[in-house]
């Protein structure tokens, strides 16, 4: 049992260790929030299934592209523009209560009340900074209170600066 005293006073010695308690504490990471203003969104179709998809629309869906430039907000919370998100898959969004967007996470519910005549809801997941974005989304649009359309996309942003006039 001694040599074992002697080997941790050995190792907090080398490693400049005291018994004593740290006066200061750890400062809190700072928090990570998104820039608010211009930015430019990639959207990627990875999949897309309705209920008479065939083999030949899958594949040619999965070739779209999009590059879009917006001007987003970041409310109190630190989340951007629910429509902004959703891109083509739907308008007039909003983020249920379970969003989280915490140390460079984003994990959050969208529901839409627009969406190729019928509603939508989206799952967001992924990373972000303050002047970036790499996030999955999965769509599921309902009308008539039946799914008639599922895509998932990978979207992309990155902070453009202020807002300019075209973008808004």
């Amino acid at each position: 049992m001694r040599e074992w005293t002697v080997v941790a006073g050995v190792c907090l010695a080398l490693m400049g260790c005291t018994a004593e308690a740290p006066e200061n504490k750890i400062a809190e990471d700072a928090p990570v929030v998104m820039k608010a203003g211009q930015w430019t969104f990639t959207r990627q179709t990875t999949g897309y299934n309705t209920p008479t998809v065939t083999a030949q629309e899958y594949a040619e869906q999965l070739k779209n592209k999009s590059v879009k430039t917006v001007c987003i907000a970041v409310d109190e919370k630190g989340l951007p523009d629910a429509d902004a998100l959703a891109g083509d898959e739907g308008s007039e969004c909003s983020y249920k209560d379970d969003a989280v967007m915490r140390k460079g996470r984003m994990i959050a519910n969208l529901s839409c009340k627009k969406s190729g005549g019928g509603t939508a809801e989206l799952m967001v997941e992924g990373n972000y900074k303050p002047d970036s974005l790499t996030v999955g989304v999965s769509m599921t649009r309902t009308v008539g209170g039946q799914p008639v359309l599922r895509t998932t996309h990978d979207l992309t942003g990155k902070f453009e600066g202020e807002c300019r006039p075209e973008a808004q």
